[in-house]
């Protein structure tokens, strides 16, 4: 589930106890700790979009249990980190009607319809049919300062202007994307994440992608490689960006991240 869907899986068949008799296909919690609850029909099915938001509804009743959860399979750390001002549900089914894209954006919550197929008998693949973000998420009519959008004073002038431009820049990308905030940073995702963008410095921004380090010619100053070194949101590539110039030649590097979530 981490690989394909970026939810660190948690519970499978969940009860939802006597009153409310279901049970849940899957719970996680995604890679802003955000609690998502993932919902499967084999083919084309409309009930599983309400049946997914029944159990959200569910789920945003039940925190504490949740939070329990969380904490006997991850540990008290992402326990006391979980975002429940964005949770998820994921719906993964063989198909999906045009009824069912109109309907998810009647809805106030971020609600992500995934197709699957299969390739031969070992190989499967997923894609995301439409994916609509709760309004709770940070809107996206406006560039949002800096300052706004962390809530602590942040510098004011050449980075912050450089901040509004990169979000504008990575919201670009395409429309399927969510933007969530954290305290610590902003992430940029589609399914996944694909890019974090931390609040400006001084005299820089970091931004980190889920390109492969791997992949890319590193340039010192500029890109690095900061696989198994602690950082705030997600992905292995940081892009350290000073400059207008600085964010135009990262720009590939950011579709080249785009592309792999």
């Amino acid at each position: 589930m981490k690989t394909t869907l970026g939810v660190r899986y948690l519970a499978s068949e969940y009860s939802t106890g006597p009153v409310h008799g279901g049970r849940i296909d899957t719970l996680g919690i995604d890679e802003n700790g955000a609690p998502v609850v993932v919902e499967y029909k084999r083919g084309t099915d409309a009930g599983v979009i309400n049946q997914g938001l029944f159990y959200l509804s569910w789920l945003m009743d039940h925190k504490a249990e949740f939070g329990h959860l969380v904490r006997d399979r991850l540990g008290p750390a992402a326990a006391t980190h979980v975002l429940w001002s964005a949770p998820r549900l994921i719906c993964v089914a063989g198909d999906f009607t045009r009824y069912d894209v109109h309907a998810i954006r009647e809805h106030r919550r971020s609600i992500d319809l995934v197709r699957y197929r299969f390739f031969g008998d070992d190989h499967f693949g997923l894609e995301t049919v439409a994916s609509v973000a709760a309004q709770t998420t940070v809107p996206r009519v406006r560039r949002a300062s800096a300052t706004e959008a962390h809530g602590a004073a942040a510098p004011c002038g050449p980075m912050e202007e450089l901040y509004a431009a990169v979000d504008e820049v990575l919201l670009g990308l395409g429309d399927d994307i969510t933007k969530v905030q954290r305290k610590t940073y902003r992430a940029y995702q589609r399914l996944r994440n694909f890019a974090c963008l931390c609040p400006p410095r001084q005299s820089n921004l970091l931004i980190y992608l889920k390109a492969d380090p791997k992949t890319v010619d590193l340039i010192p100053g500029f890109t690095r490689d900061v696989t198994g070194i602690g950082h705030h949101g997600t992905g292995d590539l940081e892009v350290q960006l000073r400059t207008d110039r600085d964010l135009e030649r990262a720009q590939n590097l950011f579709r080249l991240s785009y592309a792999a979530a």
